[in-house]
């Protein structure tokens, strides 16, 4: 089973779940992982399944994040005054 996804790496972002976002490229969804290996067993009997699962990962193209603004705080009344 080949599918393709869209990873975006974002280590600044504001939230920790946005960091690390795997999705489909023509829906934006999250996938499902746990129900795509089940859909790859086909039909199989209820129970619980101790699973080898390999993962290859093909870069097909690379798009860099814009640069992030650096917000600078204003320095302290005290500081400046000395």
């Amino acid at each position: 089973m080949s599918k393709h996804y869209v990873l975006s790496l974002d280590p600044s972002a504001e939230y920790e779940w946005d960091r690390c976002v795997l999705r489909d490229p023509i829906t934006a969804e999250r996938p499902d992982l746990a129900r795509l290996v089940a859909e790859s067993l086909g039909d199989i009997p209820a129970g619980a399944y101790l699973l080898s699962v390999n993962v290859e990962v093909t870069v097909l193209e690379n798009a860099s994040l814009p640069p992030s603004p650096i917000a600078i705080a204003p320095r302290a009344q005290a500081l400046i005054a000395s």
